[in-house]
């Protein structure tokens, strides 16, 4: 199922002439995007810190692969080549990245949407979790009204629209 929403995910990228931008990896749910992408003739861009390229899990079929010295340079240099942000179900590394963004947005670091691609309601409690949060006073509702969630690709990047980026040729997941 998972991999089904990511070659949706890829055919609506591609259809729109937006680029990929992730973390450069060949396996995971992030793998299949990459190379859904690509398969469509799609441009995929990774970001992969020297100790994950040296244990061999690095996408070697990329348009671009650039390798970084830490997770720290990997996630600053995503960002920076990235126009919005799409997380996919995954642990916690995806959790990180996806709050890590979504604060930067809140702080005003950067003004890109960010969004959930919420697949068989994956990120349901997630999302119950910071609704709590703001219903306690810990998280403003506008802050947590930042954080797009669509459980179809092409509804997400409808989204990404509204919310006032321009369509533009790269996007990150």
């Amino acid at each position: 199922m998972y991999a089904e929403v990511a070659a949706e995910l890829a055919r609506v990228l591609v259809d729109e002439q937006l680029e990929l931008v992730y973390g450069g990896a060949e396996k995971g749910i992030m793998g299949v995007l990459a190379n859904a992408v690509l398969e469509r003739g799609g441009k995929v861009h990774g970001v992969i810190p020297e100790m994950l390229h040296d244990k061999e899990i690095a996408h070697q079929g990329l348009t671009e692969l650039h390798v970084v010295p830490t997770m720290h340079a990997r996630k600053a240099m995503m960002a920076a080549l990235s126009d919005g942000f799409i997380a996919m179900p995954g642990g916690f590394g995806t959790l990180e990245e996806i709050i890590e963004i979504i604060t930067w947005g809140q702080l005003r670091f950067h003004d890109k949407p960010c969004g959930l691609l919420n697949v068989d309601g994956y990120f349901d409690h997630l999302l119950r979790y910071l609704d709590h949060a703001s219903d306690e006073g810990f998280l403003r509702r506008e802050n947590r009204d930042m954080l797009l969630c669509d459980d179809n690709p092409a509804g997400l990047i409808g989204q990404f629209e509204r919310y006032g980026a321009p369509l533009v040729e790269k996007w990150t997941s």
